[in-house]
């Protein structure tokens, strides 16, 4: 039980400490930020102070601001280097900062009381108005910490005081006085710079909360995120191997290895094996994609000669092209069109873009590869003759989970996942993918890559490329 309280007297001194550094920093941020409003309206006021009152008090009272402020600039920049961590460290800045406060408090109550102190006739208008200033800023601006905002809003409360019975002890006038109206105003001012602090403070400390209560959101949705990308991960390995096994055994019944099939059972072996490679397919695709959002996948980039990558992908899908009768055809760049990438990772790009075009081209169709140099980028570009896409779609058509089509009668099957995927490996090669398409008519995905210069390779000659992730 006692290393139980210890524990949660630890967890609340912790996130003390956090709101503690939370605080500091946000005042310090803002008095930083705000240090030319708060000089420029004091330097208007010592310039108009010296042109009516005594240009010699009025000029060291407000070289006594200066001071205070270069003060809290010097603490500024200490503040900055602290890292949170240290609790002693905070003390010692909160310590800092309330005794900034006090001098900076009492300077400009100083500077403003000395200018009621000359003004002998007439209501005191101007050094309210300055004092109502600085109190009202304060209220805005330093509700981060409430013991802070108490101590420089109950030295302007002395301030107003000051000022409300200066005229009364001068004078001692009968209650219908003017005098006597300017003190009870003073007296609502002084209500309404209270009740103004309060509102800021209760504002500022439901943004904490809310700030909060989306970190703990944050943490939360990353725990989830984590335990799901493990269970897929788990998942998948888990059905891979086993999978493997079914459909190599399918292949082998399907192609008579084990003995003559029954036609009668051809069919069923048939579609059984077609819906094993689905199967296999969708692992693979589920394990890719957690590979990437876990940045767990691995490129080695490399010089790949952009027209020799294109001829790879097309021969290794020729095999599934023959069998839908669609003829795929390759239009090579004429220059030098080289990029830095990594050869296995973009097979299986070439390997998507080229099975989506056939899957969605008519027997008889034609799919055409073409590569072509734009200046300083290199184009890779499938086209195909098949159904079309419609305007608006590119968020299904790059999305998980999703298709163009997505009705219980579409033409083709999938995933919904191999676009994703190739979207974010092209990405990770510096490189954009996009479409055009009209229905009807066709589609043509295309890839296009920052072109490798010669002295761009012979600098990965003389340096190894990294993997990255």
């Amino acid at each position: 039980m006692k290393d139980l309280n210890a524990l949660r007297a630890a967890r609340v001194d912790w996130f003390e400490s956090q709101g503690r550094e939370q605080r500091i920093k946000d005042y310090i941020v803002l008095a930083n930020q705000l240090v030319l409003q708060r000089q420029a309206s004091f330097f208007a006021a010592a310039v108009l102070a010296s042109f009516y009152f005594d240009a010699v008090s009025t000029l060291t009272c407000y070289a006594a601001v200066v001071l205070t402020e270069l003060l809290d600039q010097l603490l500024g920049r200490q503040s900055r280097a602290w890292d949170g961590e240290d609790p002693v460290v905070g003390r010692r800045i909160l310590k800092r900062i309330a005794l900034n406060t006090t001098l900076s408090a009492i300077a400009i109550s100083i500077f403003i009381v000395n200018m009621a102190l000359q003004q002998t006739s007439g209501s005191h208008f101007t050094p309210l108005f300055f004092l109502f200033s600085a109190s009202l800023f304060a209220a805005m601006y330093n509700s981060q910490m409430t013991g802070i905002l108490i101590l420089r809003l109950a030295i302007y409360g002395l301030a107003f005081l000051f000022i409300a019975f200066l005229d009364v002890v001068r004078f001692l006038p009968p209650l219908s006085s003017p005098i006597w109206l300017e003190f009870f105003t003073i007296l609502f001012v002084l209500y309404f710079i209270a009740d103004t602090s309060a509102k800021f403070y209760r504002s500022y400390e439901e943004r904490l909360a809310q700030m909060k209560r989306l970190e703990e959101e944050n943490e939360r949705t990353k725990a989830a995120l984590e335990v799901k990308s493990q269970f897929l991960s788990t998942v998948s390995h888990e059905l891979r191997t086993p999978l493997t096994s079914i459909v190599g055994s399918l292949e082998l019944v399907n192609h008579g290895v084990l003995g003559e099939v029954p036609d009668k059972l051809k069919p069923t072996i048939g579609m059984a094996a077609k819906n094993a490679q689905r199967l296999s397919t969708l692992i693979n695709d589920l394990l890719d994609l957690q590979k990437i959002e876990a940045g767990e996948m691995k490129f080695d980039f490399q010089p790949i000669e952009v027209n020799d990558l294109v001829t790879e992908a097309v021969e290794s899908t020729a095999g599934y092209a023959g069998k839908l009768g669609i003829e795929v055809t390759t239009v090579p760049c004429a220059e030098d069109c080289r990029v830095m990438g990594d050869r296995s990772r973009l097979i299986q790009v070439m390997n998507n873009l080229l099975s989506n075009a056939l899957k969605f081209s008519d027997e008889g169709g034609t799919v055409k590869v073409q590569v072509e140099a734009l200046g300083e980028r290199v184009r890779i570009a499938v086209h195909d003759e098949g159904v079309g896409i419609p305007q608006g779609a590119s968020e299904r058509v790059f999305g998980k989970f999703s298709q163009v089509d997505s009705s219980d009668v579409r033409k083709v099957g999938g995933t919904g996942l191999g676009l994703n995927i190739t979207k974010q490996i092209v990405e990770r090669h510096n490189a954009t993918i996009d479409y055009v398409s009209e229905l009807g008519v066709g589609s043509s995905f295309y890839i296009e890559f920052d072109r490798l210069t010669d002295c761009e390779e012979a600098d990965t000659d003389l340096e190894p490329v990294a993997e990255v992730a």
